[in-house]
């Protein structure tokens, strides 16, 4: 499969234009507009939307916020302190969450969630494509907040009227008068709608995209990458080694960083080792079927995508700042980036080295999925088109570099 087309930096203001305008007719109070110095780039809903997103009282019991789990020294991704690095903990003790909270960066150019062409090698099959966490339940970023607010393992409020009461007494109210109106409170289900759209337009600023890597300084001609990380980029776009741009988009023909997302945002079946670490996962007839047990997928899904065939599968993130957020893949089940790297190349040439044994003495291969499923898992594109022995498309050399230009694509500030 080919690098399939990076999307347009237009797409993020697609929603937000179809949003009710905050008002325009109310004065600002100087004071409940106060900004650090950081935030002074900040328009009004931007700075509400930060306000909200910072507020460890939306949660039950009181404690944690959007940023508890979204840490923006880890690139907006992180854990709540939990003991288990795979799944944040969430506001009541022993509560945790069966995946890897995802990084918020860059997700607001993630189309709405939906079924596309997929074009690649003269193909022409629906594929899923979009939307927000790694099941794409949330159809973009407006709908996003909806999920942790309520979500008994996450902050675990009882209903966005809920939400709404702590807003309404929160010391920012005046902000959300100030920007929507005064009877923003009058109706709460307009109100929690006014909640999601403010935390949008906060995760929509530079701050979340700010394109500030050294990657980005190469693409741009104001940095030389050393020889292991040219290298590392060379296996990288290179279809029969790394392969890499098959899921993690970019256009080698462009010096443009918004042409390099490094994801397509698509889904696909990886067949990640189960992690143990999880306490969902304590049930060995619990499994975790990411994309087929969307919800509403059914209603939605076309008619010639069997919804079996999605079992498995996950959102393709991006690879930026992927140095900064371990462990890695849907479940955490990696911990170290060269540990994943090497997954990739060695999943399929020496599955022992990754998954349990058997009875039989045969690695248990893709033991996070019931049997019935692990046919979907990527057996076909490279590097996964290897079997049991045979040496791999990327020896260690070759992972050494990768790692290397990976490392390249944190962002500044980011470490």
């Amino acid at each position: 499969m080919t690098a399939r087309r990076a999307f347009a930096p237009a797409i993020l203001f697609a929603v937000f234009l179809s949003l009710p305008a905050p008002s325009q007719a109310q004065s600002n109070p100087p004071s409940a507009f106060a900004r650090s110095d950081d935030e002074r780039a900040l328009s009004d809903l931007q700075l509400l939307g930060k306000r909200l997103f910072e507020d460890v009282n939306l949660s039950e019991p009181m404690g944690q916020a959007c940023s508890s789990c979204h840490d923006p020294k880890r690139a907006f991704q992180g854990d709540n302190g939990s003991p288990i690095p795979a799944v944040a903990l969430g506001s009541r003790p022993g509560q945790f969450g069966n995946r890897k909270t995802p990084t918020i960066m860059y997700m607001a150019y993630s189309p709405a969630f939906g079924f596309a062409k997929d074009e690649d090698e003269g193909e022409d099959k629906l594929e899923a494509r979009g939307g927000q966490f790694w099941d794409g339940r949330a159809a973009d970023l407006v709908e996003q907040p909806a999920g942790p607010l309520m979500n008994p393992a996450e902050m675990n409020n009882p209903s966005a009227d809920a939400v709404v009461e702590k807003v309404k007494t929160a010391a920012y109210a005046p902000m959300m008068i100030a920007v929507y109106g005064p009877d923003v409170f009058a109706d709460p289900k307009a109100a929690f709608q006014r909640v999601s759209q403010s935390l949008f337009a906060y995760e929509a600023t530079e701050r979340f995209a700010p394109f500030a890597s050294k990657f980005d300084d190469y693409l741009r001609g104001k940095a030389r990458l050393t020889p292991s990380e040219a290298r590392g980029l060379a296996l990288f776009v290179d279809p029969k080694r790394g392969n890499c741009l098959a899921c993690h988009a970019g256009k080698t023909d462009s010096k443009d960083p918004t042409d390099w997302l490094l994801t397509d945002f698509t889904y696909d079946a990886l067949g990640a080792p189960r992690n143990a670490a999880i306490p969902a996962n304590a049930d060995p007839l619990t499994f975790d079927l990411g994309l087929c047990k969307r919800p509403g997928l059914e209603a939605i899904l076309p008619k010639e995508v069997p919804l079996a065939s999605l079992c498995g599968a996950f959102k393709v993130p991006t690879l930026r700042n992927i140095a900064v957020r371990a462990p890695y893949f849907h479940n955490g089940a990696i911990a170290t980036l060269r540990d994943a790297v090497a997954f990739y190349a060695t999943r399929d040439t020496d599955p022992k080295r990754w998954y349990p044994a058997l009875k039989t003495g045969e690695a248990d291969k893709f033991n996070d999925l019931p049997s019935a499923y692990k046919a979907n898992v990527n057996v076909e594109e490279v590097p996964y088109d290897r079997k049991p022995g045979q040496k791999p498309r990327l020896d260690d050399r070759d992972v050494d570099a990768l790692v290397a230009f990976l490392n390249t694509l944190t962002d500044k500030g980011m470490r």
